[in-house]
């Protein structure tokens, strides 16, 4: 079952193309990450699937009907990277005053739990700090108990503990059956947290898979050690991609198969030290991919 069906979704601004033939199925009750660097259309296809905007070609569903209908506008729970919170209100009446917008809400105090807001709860929403604020969003995008959570960068301005926090509710939300979709440019997040990551650039879908089949598909491995090797024996080690030394014998090799590589080093008994071996990064695979424009399809 899928949650939210983007079909050969095409949106224009004028002479600009935000979006150009753009398929993508969120399936229900997965933790998909959605990556791009700015400029991609991200925030374009979020606010078609809120029922923001409407396609200039194609077709937008979310929970099989027309994100525009208020049947499925109380089903979704959005988190913008900006949020206009009523400064006045203090964070619980916020929290009450947003469930009374849904048929079937959580209870304020459990949304507040959810966001680790309890100990501010009686805090006015002005007085509260940066992540805080971030924090309070975060309880009003789930207070209305939704069963799709659009989440828009959300630990921009978090601090470490308020990260961690977010994202235990995270684990939470998806085991409770929730579908989320989320943007983020930190990347070692969603390599952690989703299950699907879908990579965007200048309006159409360049990669779709799981951060590890990204990763393998489009990055590799570093192999670090100190040595007496020099550059051209280092080249010459199988499966070595590139190879740099520097003048105290340290050595940086680029392989898909860094056990082949090692293995190697061991049956030729070349004394090394300092030994390091780094898989690639979700990082590395979204640089490489958005630089060459090139998609991978998982």
């Amino acid at each position: 079952m899928n949650g939210i069906e983007l079909q050969n979704v095409s949106k224009t601004y004028g002479k600009v193309t935000a979006l150009h033939d753009l398929s993508l199925d969120i399936r229900a009750g997965e933790l998909t990450a959605l990556l791009g660097p700015n400029g991609a259309g991200k925030t374009t296809a979020i606010s078609l699937m809120l029922g923001l905007a409407a396609p200039t070609q194609g077709q937008v569903r979310v929970l099989g009907g027309n994100p525009k209908d208020d049947a499925v506008r109380t089903q979704i729970g959005s988190m913008p990277q900006e949020s206009a919170i009523p400064a006045a209100l203090t964070v619980r009446e916020a929290a009450e005053l947003f469930a009374s917008f849904y048929p079937a809400p959580l209870r304020a105090d459990e949304a507040l739990a959810l966001a680790d807001l309890q100990s501010v709860a009686h805090r006015r929403a002005g007085a509260l700090s940066g992540g805080q604020k971030r924090r309070l969003a975060f309880a009003l995008a789930v207070v209305g108990n939704p069963e799709i959570l659009l989440i828009d960068e959300p630990t921009t301005g978090m601090d470490a503990q308020s990260r961690l926090a977010f994202w235990a509710a995270m684990e939470s939300l998806k085991a409770a059956g929730r579908t989320i979709l989320l943007t983020t440019h930190y990347l070692e997040e969603a390599e952690r947290t989703a299950e699907r990551v879908v990579v965007m650039n200048a309006g159409t879908i360049l990669a779709d898979g799981t951060p590890e089949s990204l990763r393998s598909q489009v990055g590799g491995s570093t192999v670090r050690f100190k040595s007496d090797l020099v550059l051209a024996e280092l080249q010459s080690l199988p499966t070595v991609e590139r190879a740099q030394v520097d003048p105290q014998g340290r050595a940086e090799l680029h392989t898909a198969a860094p056990e082949a590589l090692l293995g190697e080093l061991f049956r030729r008994q070349i004394p090394f030290s300092e030994l390091e071996v780094t898989r690639a990064s979700l990082e590395d695979a979204f640089l490489r991919l958005t630089d060459t424009e090139q998609g991978v399809k998982a």
